[in-house]
């Protein structure tokens, strides 16, 4: 199987299909590279695509520690794999977690980035209830230690930003929780412990966020509350930041809703190949 070796030689799956200018896809936490399979077959027609399971998640390495599973190991585990295949720039597509690594390449590895996609971005930001939500992060990380990964997959099935996925396609919620049973405990008990519950909220980034030229485009389903204000936020702030609204659609964007995904992605993408999708003209802005 084909793997990328990390600095800390941790080995990181990957899968390719196509060719072209590469697109990168990094999953969320309930998720891994196979979670990509519709933008996969889509996207290769006309780029080469590159989709791999974070650190944690098999057939990746499962590093013992949770000191290896901070949000820099994970951010830079993708400049790895793109270093492994000797590709210079990507666009990075991101969902969740995956939104988040995304953005710290923008912030760290700007020239690494021809566009980042920035969806269901910033769950946990809140400043006013960090404490909180790293506290439950313990508690979930917990959970993954005393009962697997099965168990923690009945329990998270229907979290409210995962209803709309339900509703709209219960056998695909069915697959996606199945899948998500089988996970490596360990793996997502560390990663739940150090990069959810340890990550810096984007509130606490905004003057380095402004800096970042890197074309965003920042996709929210409006029936995922805790992805809103940090999508409002990110579009105020990135300087060519475009936002777009899926409308009854929760925190799985990719999965619910495929064929919209797939086309403002594909929208997106063509436009900045094309050198037309810039930063805001300042004459939109309201004085």
């Amino acid at each position: 199987m084909p793997h990328a070796t990390t600095s800390d030689n941790v080995r990181i799956y990957f899968e390719e299909a196509g060719s072209g200018t590469p697109i990168i896809f990094l999953h969320e936490y309930a998720a891994d590279h196979t979670n990509w399979e519709p933008q996969m077959r889509y996207f290769s027609r006309g780029h080469r695509c590159i989709a791999y399971s974070a650190r944690g998640y098999t057939p990746s390495d499962v590093p013992p520690s949770p000191e290896a599973y901070t949000y820099k190991h994970f951010y830079s585990d993708a400049l790895a794999v793109l270093d492994h295949l000797k590709i210079a720039k990507a666009h990075f597509v991101g969902l969740s977690m995956g939104s988040y690594s995304s953005l710290q390449v923008g912030l760290n590895a700007p020239g690494r980035a021809l566009s980042m996609t920035l969806a269901a971005v910033g769950s946990g930001s809140a400043i006013e209830n960090l404490d909180a939500f790293r506290k439950q992060c313990r508690a979930n990380a917990e959970q993954y230690d005393t009962i697997g990964s099965a168990e923690v997959a009945k329990a998270t099935r229907e979290a409210p930003s995962r209803i709309p996925f339900l509703l709209k396609d219960p056998r695909g919620h069915a697959d996606f929780y199945n899948a998500l049973a089988r996970h490596d405990a360990k793996g997502s008990a560390n990663t739940m412990r150090s990069f959810q519950g340890g990550r810096p909220s984007i509130y606490t980034l905004t003057d380095a966020i402004r800096k970042v030229g890197t074309p965003a485009l920042i996709i929210c389903g409006d029936e995922d509350d805790a992805c809103i204000e940090p999508s409002l936020f990110l579009k105020k702030h990135l300087p060519a930041a475009g936002l777009a609204m899926f409308p009854k659609s929760g925190h799985v964007l990719n999965l619910e809703e495929p064929a919209l995904f797939n086309e403002m992605v594909e929208r997106f993408i063509a436009l900045v190949e094309a050198g037309r999708w810039g930063a805001r003209d300042p004459r939109s802005m309201t004085p």
